[in-house]
């Protein structure tokens, strides 16, 4: 099966090239996903907690235009810029998925934006 991108309407064009996600075999490659407005802005400057929320809503958006739902996400990779930041963005990410949990790993870093606190790239089986 050919892959296929996966681009919600109202997506802004990417910092890079890449596409907001990839669909191939029924599995899902959401990309890095920051906390972006339309214009490549970075949202709720210094509130980490918000800035979670506002890529877990994105990533959402991706994973339905798919055809597929926040339970079909198998892996998380979360980068964070700050330890400090963990405990807030864990509380977000438990409302996300409130059941079976997705593997994943969390590491600290910088990321392409200094006011952008988290970045978060998934994986999802959308198929049959």
């Amino acid at each position: 099966m050919p892959k296929q991108s996966v681009i919600p309407a109202g997506t802004g064009k990417p910092l890079a090239p890449f596409v907001p996600g990839s669909l191939a075999d029924g599995i899902l490659y959401v990309s890095g996903t920051l906390p972006f407005d339309k214009d490549n802005n970075v949202v709720h400057v210094g509130d980490a907690a918000a800035q979670a929320r506002h890529v877990l809503e994105t990533i959402k958006g991706v994973v339905e235009e798919a055809g597929g739902t926040m339970d079909d996400v198998t892996f998380n990779m979360i980068m964070i810029t700050d330890w400090a930041n963990y405990g807030a963005v864990n509380a977000v990410y438990a409302e996300y998925f409130p059941g079976d949990k997705p593997a994943r790993y969390c590491i600290q870093c910088g990321l392409v934006k200094p006011d952008a606190l988290i970045e978060i790239a998934s994986i999802a089986h959308v198929g049959k």
